[in-house]
């Protein structure tokens, strides 16, 4: 049998018509938010006017995307539950900290975007520096989901790429280019619901396959790791980083710190979820609530990869081999494959569509993002300021057509990668890491400069883009893995460093300009939000919303060891 039929799933009409249903309810969605869109505001961040409970929710279905789903079933596959700590390290004390520290001076400032608030902060060259490189990597992205998506319909259902790709970017296209940002948070509320109807009906069918959890954990245990996927700690099958000291303080420092912060705090895709928010308090909570989900979601997505490694002869033989590709398959396809084992017609339908959802979320995140920093941070305040609102309305649509059709192309870039989650992971090291460490030590130390910050930032990517360099061909001999949170951290030891250095010899902007945009000069009435109205009541508090999703991450660690 070949791979290729190895792959292929046997959808009928039913699930055919479930897909056709997911395609015209998310066009609906664009049409019917259309009509709330009269400003730039309205069309690239819905006119702060959205509930945190939408925003919330919004917020981390953005980041549920084709990566997430087949990188991290994948991960689960192969080192099962290691894979946590890219959630519950790394992810949600960053997410929380967002909430509490950093949306107060996104919020407050009035900021469109990240790269707006780096003008308030340090300078006009910074903001340009960003709003390029941001823009950069939001089409990079992009292009992975969409290659991603086209790889799965290739392999899924015979779609070529050359036909998965476009019509995948034209859904897209048509419900953002309609309704803007408001259209693409609504249906990424739809899609968090729709990604949870393939991955919970997965994991209880896979888990009733195997006899229940003790079933699996029996089976682990008796598999080629000999256990070891059972136990979070020290992580050195995920690091490949053999001793324990050290691959701990990779996990915690590389991604615990570095690329989880400058991921979740810095990254416009979903910081724009949060700034459309129709309150400060709204904005504080919007991460907060996403860390929730976020924190439990890792359950019906790791367990399905161990799943799997047993189940699945195919998978099963790549674990046992090493990880070496086995008749062209691959780690990557162990989602694809459990669908194909486990879920009858019907479901499959619902399946698919949640394999859609998350790929376009993904997608749709980036591009939504991308046309924001265009249209504000390189069109209105570079290349044409002081034109009528309406101007940058169209100027916000047109962009969007560009970002997509961009995105077509950078799929195929991305085509040329041998593995995607390497791929993104080094376009975050690049992108995030040197933005977080000039964001950061901008924040909490007033002295530091306009020219030390697009310097930093500058030379901190270029730190990043070496180490991946010299992993890649072979001077350092570590993991591409590994090399992503060595470049991560180089990008923010370097950044901090220059952009200190440079402060030292550059003069500071006068005090009074920088309240509201650095810690110690903003009062704390200013970083207090309004508890009246629909911020009222200690259940929408951030700080105990904070406490709880914390103290839920610590019992979650401790219940899997």
């Amino acid at each position: 049998m070949t791979t290729e039929e190895i792959l292929r799933l046997d959808p009928n009409v039913v699930d055919y018509l479930l897909v056709a249903f997911y395609f015209v309810l998310v066009l609906g969605i664009g049409y019917a938010a259309r009509r709330s869109v009269s400003s730039s505001l309205d069309f690239l961040l819905s006119g702060r006017s959205m509930p945190a409970w939408i925003t919330g929710l919004a917020f981390i279905s953005a980041n549920l995307g084709a990566i997430e789903l087949i990188g991290m079933v994948a991960n689960g596959a192969q080192y099962g539950i290691p894979t946590v700590h890219y959630y519950w390290l790394g992810a949600i004390p960053a997410m929380v900290f967002l909430g509490i520290v950093m949306m107060p001076f996104y919020y407050g400032s009035q900021a469109r975007s990240v790269p707006e608030f780096l003008l308030k902060r340090f300078n006009r060259t910074t903001q340009r520096v960003q709003a390029v490189i941001f823009a950069v990597a939001s089409i990079l992205i992009a292009g992975v989901n969409l290659f991603s998506l086209g790889l799965v319909l290739e392999a899924l259902l015979g779609w070529s790429l050359y036909l998965a790709i476009p019509v995948a970017a034209v859904v897209v296209l048509g419900y953002i280019s309609l309704g803007g940002l408001s259209a693409a948070i609504y249906t990424e509320v739809l899609q968090f619901f729709v990604i949870l109807a393939l991955l919970i009906p997965l994991t209880v069918a896979g888990l009733n396959r195997v006899g229940g959890w003790d079933g699996l954990t029996r089976a682990v245990t008796e598999g080629p790791s000999g256990g070891a996927d059972l136990n979070a700690w020290p992580g050195t099958p995920l690091t490949e980083i053999q001793n324990p000291f050290l691959s701990v303080l990779g996990i915690v420092f590389g991604l615990g710190f570095v690329l989880s912060f400058g991921y979740w705090t810095t990254n416009f895709a979903e910081v724009q979820r949060a700034l459309s928010a129709k309150s400060m308090s709204a904005a504080r909570r919007t991460p907060i609530i996403g860390a929730f989900p976020k924190a439990l979601v890792v359950l019906v997505i790791v367990t399905p990869g161990m799943i799997a490694a047993i189940l699945v002869p195919q998978i099963s033989a790549v674990k046992t081999g090493g990880g070496a590709a086995v008749d062209g398959i691959t780690y990557n396809n162990a989602l694809s494959l459990l669908m194909k084992e486990l879920l009858p017609n019907g479901i499959l339908g619902v399946a698919i569509a949640g394999l859609l959802a998350a790929f376009m979320a993904g997608m749709a995140a980036n591009i939504s993002s991308f046309n924001t920093v265009f249209t504000y941070d390189i069109w209105q305040d570079w290349v044409r300021p002081d034109r009528e609102d309406g101007y940058y309305l169209r100027i916000g649509r047109l962009v969007t057509i560009i970002g997509c059709v961009l995105a077509i192309g950078t799929a195929f870039i991305a085509s040329g990668s041998t593995n995607l989650m390497d791929y993104i992971q080094s376009l975050f090291s690049f992108f995030n890491a040197p933005l977080f460490a000039i964001f950061i030590l901008g924040l909490f130390w007033k002295r530091m400069t306009g020219p030390s910050a697009w310097i930093g930032l500058l030379s901190g990517t270029t730190a990043a883009v070496t180490v991946d360099v010299l992993v890649r061909t072979g001077v350092l001999e570590i993991s591409n893995q590994a090399g992503s949170f060595l470049g991560a951290i180089a990008a923010f030891v370097v950044g901090v460093g220059v952009a200190g250095a440079v402060s030292l010899v550059t003069a500071p902007r006068p005090d009074a300009e920088l309240v509201g945009l650095v810690w110690s000069l903003t009062p704390k009435a200013s970083r207090t939000h309004s508890t009246d109205g629909d911020d009222a009541g200690w259940y929408r508090s951030p700080a105990v919303l904070a406490a709880a999703v914390l103290a839920l991450t610590v019992v979650l660690y401790v219940v899997t060891g």
